[in-house]
C-alpha cells in the first residue's frame, strides 16, 4: 500500500533575527512573491507587509521559506487581536499579511506554515513571558481556500466579523 505524500515542511524565518545581508536576500526574495488574481482583496503585498513588521515593535514579519526559496510572508503581532473581531488584545496573538505565492499555491504550504505560526507564537510567548494562549486571524467569508488551510491546520471558526475593509470575515482561532 503506498503511503500518502508527507506535508510539506515551511520554515518561518523571522526576519529580524537576521543580519543585514541575510535580511535584504529575503527581502528581495519577498519582492518576487506574487498574490493571485484577487487575492490583494484579502492580503497586503508582502514585500511592503513585511518592511511594516520590521518598523513596528509589536510585529514579527516572517518569510515563508521551501527548499531555500520564499513561497510567502506572514506577520504575527502582538496587542492586536482586537483587529480581527477577538473579544481582547492580550489573550491571542493576531496572525495578519499572511500570503502564499500564486505559484505555490495548492502544494499545501498554507496549512503548514500556519500550524509553523502557532508553534513559533507560543515560542515567543515563552521568550517574551506574554499573556498569550493562542493565535487569533480573520479571513475573508470569499475566500474558500484561506478558509480551508486555517481549518485544516486547526483552527476553529469563531464567528463573523465585519470590520474588515474587504467585507465579512471569519475569526479563527487555534490556542496552543
Amino acid at each position: 500500500m503506498a503511503r500518502p505524500p508527507a506535508a510539506p515542511h515551511v520554515w518561518l524565518i523571522p526576519l529580524k533575527d537576521l543580519d543585514d545581508d541575510a535580511r535584504a536576500v529575503k527581502l528581495g526574495e519577498l519582492a518576487g512573491v506574487e498574490l493571485g488574481a484577487g487575492q490583494d482583496r484579502f492580503v497586503g503585498e508582502p514585500l511592503r507587509m513585511a518592511l511594516v513588521g520590521l518598523a513596528e515593535e509589536s510585529r514579527h514579519p516572517y518569510v515563508l521559506d521551501v527548499d531555500g526559496a520564499a513561497v510567502g510572508a506572514a506577520t504575527l503581532q502582538s496587542g492586536a487581536a482586537r483587529s480581527a473581531g477577538w473579544a481582547d488584545d492580550d489573550s491571542a496573538w493576531l496572525l495578519r499579511g499572511f500570503a502564499i505565492d500564486r505559484r505555490s499555491q495548492g502544494r499545501g504550504y498554507g496549512t503548514a506554515a500556519a500550524t509553523e505560526a502557532v508553534r513559533e507564537a507560543a515560542r515567543l510567548t515563552a521568550a517574551l513571558g506574554g499573556t498569550q494562549s493562542g493565535v487569533v486571524l480573520s479571513v475573508n467569508e470569499a475566500n474558500p481556500a484561506g478558509q480551508a488551510a486555517y481549518r485544516k491546520a486547526g483552527f476553529e471558526d469563531r464567528g463573523q466579523y465585519l470590520g474588515g475593509d474587504g467585507g465579512p470575515q471569519r475569526i479563527m482561532y487555534r490556542g496552543f
